[in-house]
């Protein structure tokens, strides 16, 4: 009788959570354009003028997020006079991706390299924030023609102590994990998602409707939480193969930080970081958490103009 009972709870729990998936989706619908590329579809959102002096800003969010993380603060603003290419990181938002293969920092930079040349343009300032900033060094690395500059916001760029969490850590487990993300991720959740983001945020408050306005609870779906945990557990490995090589980066470089971030060490990622990057600089905001882009969105716009004023940087917009 248990075992009838337990199997109808993930029955129902199973319906209930398909019946989510199509409630979010509505809510929250694609802004942008589907781009096919190898191992994955991405959703690029192209705003502001085409032919705005300078190279496009291209602005790629991280963990448990999606584009609308990076519109709402920076991209909107910048697409006033910049050219700004927002895009959702395979399997976060509205991208799809194939397979565990696309949760590393090298298959996504690929990914984007391949989007970008899909859009037919020039070197662009990459802005990479959290999760990203590993993206964000390993394109520097690997496509130095393409990144004209790099705003890295509290990146995680090194190894760190402990994990990433045990249920990430369970969802990628084989059995398990498909159980548990395709019955009760998402009806948990859903209420658990304000409490979640809002800790990211201190010792800042959250923005009011931060949530809704960002369509986080698009991660609650399970495909998506399944690449969000796949992303986040293989980060580590992915890190420490890619650090020795951060001397190599040529490109003009930025990093903003704040001194008070409990999700991504300033002391462990940006300091050391900034100190291996031939010439980059390092802005460590006091008093500040993890959403630096949310705290200090006018300081981080004009880092990134500054690198677009950078000499030689005039007629970067125009196409390879």
């Amino acid at each position: 009788m248990l075992a009838v009972v337990f199997v109808a709870a993930l029955v129902v729990l199973a319906l209930a959570t398909q019946a989510g998936v199509i409630v979010l989706q509505h809510r929250y619908p694609a802004h942008g354009k589907a781009i096919e590329v190898t191992g994955a579809t991405l959703n690029v959102l192209d705003i502001g003028p085409r032919d705005a002096a300078g190279p496009p800003i291209v602005l790629i969010h991280g963990a448990s997020s999606n584009l609308e993380a990076m519109r709402r603060p920076l991209g909107d603003r910048l697409a006033v006079s910049h050219r700004v290419i927002l895009i959702d990181r395979p399997g976060h938002g509205w991208s799809s991706a194939v397979g565990e293969e696309a949760a590393t920092p090298a298959a996504q930079g690929r990914m984007i390299e391949e989007a970008l040349k899909e859009l037919n343009v020039g070197p662009v300032i990459l802005v990479v924030h959290s999760w990203a900033g590993a993206l964000g060094a390993r394109m520097a690395l690997d496509y130095p023609a393409r990144v004209a500059g790099l705003v890295m916001l509290a990146p995680v760029v090194y190894p760190w102590p402990g994990g990433v969490g045990w249920y990430n850590e369970l969802v990628t487990k084989p059995l398990i994990g498909p159980l548990l993300v395709y019955t009760v991720t998402l009806p948990l959740g859903y209420f658990l998602a304000e409490s979640g983001a809002s800790a990211v945020f201190l010792p800042q408050v959250m923005p009011d409707d931060f949530v809704a306005n960002t369509a986080t609870p698009l991660l609650l779906r399970p495909r998506e939480f399944l690449a969000n945990a796949r992303d986040l557990v293989r980060l580590k490995q992915a890190v420490t193969e890619e650090a020795p090589r951060y001397p190599e980066i040529s490109v003009p470089t930025v990093v903003i930080a704040g001194d008070v971030d409990k999700t991504v060490s300033t002391n462990i990622h940006s300091r050391p970081f900034a100190a291996a990057v031939p010439n980059a600089k390092l802005i460590v905001l006091p008093g500040v958490g993890h959403m630096v882009q949310n705290a200090a969105p006018d300081l981080v716009i004009r880092e990134i103009e500054g690198l677009i004023a950078l000499p030689g940087r005039g007629n970067a917009a125009a196409a390879n």
